[in-house]
């Protein structure tokens, strides 16, 4: 009879390596998945998704938000409604060309009661588009009350070359919010989906 072989350590290390694995993926198999993780970015719907043209938005603790909902976590909904305004870039733009900036909130103070649609929160004109491709928005900053309609037939505007639109779903959003005090480093920075 032959003789028994001993176990090699590289067998049950193999052994070892393939139950943890095993392990692992059956508790990412049987994880909730109903649960939703409140600081992962979720995509426009696609009737919100229409404005999505090029244009990139930038906060300081989000990233770019361009086509996207703001998520829950860190109170990031609230936060944005006092934070300073964004960087906004557009790569399409022309050097020789200039541009106007406009961002307005067009449900305002929200879907259900639009009563300040269109409400407007930064106006800026004659950007150069080397600087617009950079997120340097620099121009004439206009920060009186508008008609929307009477702007856009006064500078013979037609179609945006690009546009974006993001979404933060705090209906609870005020005109006038105060920024809080503490800290506004982030807990968690959210995961792009």
């Amino acid at each position: 009879t032959p003789a028994p072989r001993k176990p090699s350590k590289l067998g049950w290390t193999m052994r070892l390596a393939v139950a943890a694995l095993l392990l692992g993926l059956t508790m990412v198999a049987t994880g909730d998945e109903g649960d939703k993780d409140p600081c992962v970015y979720e995509a426009l719907t696609d009737n919100d998704a229409v404005l999505c043209k090029g244009l990139k938005v930038f906060y300081p603790e989000l990233g770019n938000l361009g086509c996207m909902v703001v998520p829950e976590c860190n109170n990031y909904r609230q936060k944005i409604t006092y934070w300073t305004e964004p960087i906004v870039k557009f790569p399409g733009a022309l050097d020789g060309a200039t541009y106007i900036l406009v961002m307005v909130d067009p449900d305002a103070p929200s879907r259900s009661s639009p009563k300040a649609r269109f409400w407007r929160h930064w106006l800026v004109t004659d950007i150069k588009g080397a600087d617009v491709k950079k997120g340097k928005i620099q121009g004439q900053e206009l920060s009186r009350s508008w008609n929307m309609d009477r702007f856009l037939s006064r500078f013979h505007l037609g179609e945006p070359e690009a546009s974006t639109q993001f979404v933060t779903q705090n209906y609870q959003d005020m005109l006038h919010h105060q920024a809080p005090g503490g800290s506004s480093e982030p807990k968690d920075k959210p995961e792009p989906r």
